[in-house]
């Protein structure tokens, strides 16, 4: 499936990874994925933003042991939670979601023309499968952000590989 066209292509290409509480799986994701961008060179020409689909931990870090995995394997942990605002789908090209939870939320809020810029941020990972989901590591152990940081990692070399095909078609 390919992607949504740029909804500007005079602009960056908008990209929101989205979880619940926007502090664990969605922060992770930003990071390795700008890490990814970096790598292909793409990093100007995309932008990448995370948030949650709750208020809760709003302006809130990153739950430290997300950040904690995150260092250990070289990636920066500046973040600050917030909620997704459905007017954002008005100029994000793709909104990723980590569950299909997530993504009905997102659904449920988004404007019908915008529905289908929503995908499973998983079904990037070669692995992945339209239907694969990130599980949420916050009630579990280390271990947990281990294992998401891997699927993240997987699902990210395979979303800035769609995004740079996309970006050489314009």
């Amino acid at each position: 499936m390919s992607l949504p066209e740029p909804r500007d292509p005079a602009q960056p290409y908008r990209v929101c990874l989205v979880c619940l509480g926007n502090i664990c799986r969605s922060p992770m994701a930003e990071q390795v994925v700008r890490t990814e961008l970096e790598r292909a060179g793409l990093d100007g020409a995309v932008r990448v933003d995370s948030a949650g689909t709750g208020s809760w931990h709003i302006g809130s870090p990153m739950d430290d042991r997300a950040a904690s995995t995150l260092r250990i394997h070289g990636y920066l942990t500046d973040h600050v939670a917030r909620r997704f605002d459905p007017e954002w789908f008005a100029d994000r090209d793709l909104v990723l979601a980590m569950d299909a939870d997530n993504q009905a939320d997102l659904v449920r809020v988004a404007p019908a023309g915008d529905r289908d810029r929503i995908r499973l941020f998983l079904s990037f990972a070669a692995d992945g499968g339209p239907h694969a989901e990130v599980p949420d590591p916050y009630y579990g152990g280390d271990d947990g952000f281990t294992t998401v940081l891997n699927m993240i990692e997987g699902a990210s070399k395979g979303l800035v590989s769609e995004i740079a095909q996309t970006l050489r078609r314009r």
